[in-house]
């Protein structure tokens, strides 16, 4: 049986830019930072060092009903405003409902509810704690709403892979359209972890900028002043659908996701491979899974987190798999304005990368004041750049704790 080709037809997001796909976009070319300064009593009542974030521009009790949010962890309803947005960009397609699936991740799940839940038991008792609380801090609850809201039968995944996750599901997804398993996929990330006890492990990892005096200047991938990462929150997704699927029901089409390359370091918990070993495989099974070759590709959204060592080490990862060709690749860094939203990243970062061959835009890099001398690709800076208006690929990037190494091809429609 022909492997079937698989299409983007919906996209959704709610962001630390703004609360729908458009608004995020447009605030991504303009190169707008998304990280400030937070309201809130946290460093000084912990002694954090870290002030500022990323936090979502819009509320999901803003959209959602009161219920939904008293049933409901922030990482399940960033992920259904996204999803909701995604399907009816879809055009809400009538589908089999054992044809339609949903694979959506996170890399920590329910934090707030799960640590909120421990507070209402050690202060009020076990009377107290609500008995909705497994289902609001399990890891898959996002996409089992997601699956309840729309009716999927098809299978509710929740993969998770770190910073990686996101990505990943939307890998798994294409793979469930292929297998046979779909006609359909909701697939993406989410992440609600702007909660002082994540922030203080992450500052005591030494891995997120403490720029207290400049939270919009803070993520600065590339730059030789870089000091860590911005961390934020919100949630992605994308209506994936086999492309004779789309073309029956005459659906838009933006983009195919046209190849997956998943693999593992076996290094380090927290550490990349120094020779970016894992990463290059990643990208070269994607390129391969799609078949292209490395002249084709005009445009890499990397996974550049702003951290010393993960920004150059990818950096030379890409150099070693596009080669000279890696001469005319437009590299745009997103995470210097929207955060990273961890679990949320890879499919947040996905969805840029459909827009950006959708609109032939690729996005800017900011706060790229002096560039790291050692980086030796064409970074995008400030302002976007256009790309060829010919049939062209992309390539998604997303790394994980623990080793793991997702990369997405991303072709033209």
């Amino acid at each position: 049986m022909e492997r079937p080709d698989v299409v983007v037809t919906g996209l959704g997001a709610t962001t630390p830019l703004g609360g729908d796909i458009a608004s995020t976009w447009k605030a991504v070319l303009a190169g707008t930072p998304g990280a400030r300064t937070m309201d809130n009593d946290w460093a000084d009542k912990y002694g954090i060092p870290v002030n500022f974030a990323a936090t979502i521009a819009v509320q999901p009790s803003e959209v959602l009903t009161v219920p939904e949010t008293k049933r409901m962890d922030p990482s399940a309803q960033y992920a259904l405003v996204a999803a909701r947005e995604a399907w009816a960009d879809a055009g809400a397609p009538e589908v089999d409902k054992t044809r339609l699936g949903t694979v959506v991740s996170s890399g920590i799940g329910g934090i707030w509810t799960t640590l909120n839940g421990w507070d209402t038991l050690r202060e009020r008792g076990a009377r107290r704690v609500l008995p909705m609380t497994v289902p609001m801090l399990m890891p898959n609850s996002a996409t089992a709403y997601i699956s309840l809201e729309f009716g999927a039968q098809a299978g509710a995944h929740a993969l998770v892979s770190a910073c990686a996750s996101g990505a990943e599901a939307i890998g798994y997804a294409v793979d469930m359209i292929r297998s046979g398993r779909a006609d359909i996929v909701v697939a993406g990330g989410t992440e609600a972890t702007i909660h002082p006890l994540p922030i203080s492990a992450f500052a005591a990892s030494r891995t997120l900028s403490t720029r207290n005096d400049d939270p919009a200047g803070a993520s600065r991938p590339y730059d030789i002043d870089r000091d860590g990462f911005v961390i934020g929150e919100g949630a992605a997704i994308v209506v994936l659908e086999s492309a004779s699927h789309a073309a029956q029901r005459g659906a838009k089409v933006y983009a195919k996701v046209a190849g997956v390359g998943l693999t593992s370091d076996g290094y380090h918990i927290t550490s990349p491979d120094p020779e970016g070993t894992g990463q290059i495989r990643a990208m070269s099974a994607a390129l391969q899974d799609a078949g292209v070759s490395a002249k084709d590709v005009s445009h890499v959204n990397a996974h550049a987190t702003s951290t010393k060592v993960g920004d150059l080490i990818e950096a030379r990862s890409i150099r070693a798999v596009l080669g000279d060709d890696a001469d005319h690749v437009a590299l745009s860094a997103t995470k210097s304005m929207t955060g990273h939203l961890l679990g949320g990243a890879g499919a947040l970062e996905t969805v840029f990368t459909v827009l950006a061959l959708h609109d032939r835009q690729a996005p800017p890099t900011i706060n790229v004041a002096n560039p790291d001398p050692e980086l030796t690709l064409d970074l995008v800076r400030d302002t976007p750049r256009a790309l060829p208006q010919t049939d062209t690929a992309a390539i998604n990037n997303s790394f994980g704790f623990g080793g793991h190494n997702v990369a997405l091809v991303v072709t033209s429609a």
